[in-house]
């Protein structure tokens, strides 16, 4: 058992207080054996004897990697791939059709180690086979995203991935790689994984076709859901499909959008001007 077990109120409100600030996640009164069990082997690791000290060297201008290093322990969630299947049946047999086989970009905007975006690869790539499509992946946390990049996964990871496109999207590994699956590269280089925090928006004035926001505003408050939802739809053309997770909603919030079925909204799409003919 670790010696770095408990951690005191205070420390514990300071660490609560700059992951909210920095990534808008509540990290609930119950979560104290969640943050100890991700948190103290980098105590023990960097020799600090209590969380205070490991808090105050993580505020320090020497522990601006760390900071990005706790931050990364305390946002990671777990994930798998064709997690909520409904979701990628609805993208296959609804909105594909619905955009006419036509150019297609999807924004993941949370995915973690990749099994996500890489699930939406896999559809894309069935339906729309060499049409020109890609994805935009992205994760507050680099270190995630580092794993999502190599798109190699353990073999136990794959059970919900359908037959067919195990067969011809994925390579069981050999040699040092056993027990291993990889995505094949065509896939992977249509997806292009980038850091990026929510509460922040796009810089570029790219519009998606998609976004998937999935299992992510159940961590935010109400203040923090309308800022994101307010960026998302920034990036969502006229006419898009926002879809989050099945126990999320944005019931509350304040946003024009419209609501297709439980967590699968759809944008009004932009109004068609009419031209009035002048009489000459």
């Amino acid at each position: 058992m670790s010696t770095h077990s408990n951690i005191s109120p205070f420390a514990f409100h300071k660490i609560r207080d700059y992951v909210y600030r920095t990534a808008g996640i509540i990290i609930g009164a119950d979560k104290t054996a969640m943050v100890t069990g991700r948190l103290w082997r980098r105590l023990e690791l960097l020799g600090h004897k209590d969380y205070e000290t490991y808090f105050a060297y993580v505020s320090s201008p020497a522990g601006a990697q760390e900071r990005s290093t706790m931050l990364d322990l305390l946002t990671t969630n777990e994930t798998y791939f064709f997690r909520e299947p409904a979701h990628f049946n609805f993208l296959r047999d609804e909105i594909i059709p619905q955009q006419g086989y036509n150019k297609m970009r999807v924004w993941c905007a949370a995915a973690s180690t990749g099994e996500e975006p890489h699930s939406i690869a896999m559809v894309l790539a069935d339906t729309l086979g060499k049409c020109d499509w890609d994805i935009l992946a992205t994760d507050i946390s680099g270190k995630v995203l580092e794993h999502a990049r190599t798109g190699v996964y353990r073999a136990e990871r794959i059970n919900h991935i359908p037959t067919d496109y195990l067969k011809n999207y994925c390579r069981r590994g050999i040699g040092e790689y056993e027990g291993m699956l990889a995505v094949v590269p065509s896939l992977r280089s249509r997806i292009t994984f980038e850091q990026h925090n929510l509460l922040h928006p796009r810089e570029t004035n790219e519009q998606f076709d998609v976004i998937f926001l999935r299992n992510v505003l159940i961590y935010f408050d109400s203040e923090t859901k309308q800022k994101v939802i307010e960026h998302m739809l920034q990036s969502l053309r006229p006419g898009g499909w926002l879809i989050l997770g099945h126990c999320e909603s944005l019931q509350g919030l304040n946003v024009d959008i419209k609501a297709v079925s439980p967590s699968i909204y759809r944008k009004p799409a932009a109004a068609v001007p009419v031209f009035k003919r002048v009489a000459s």
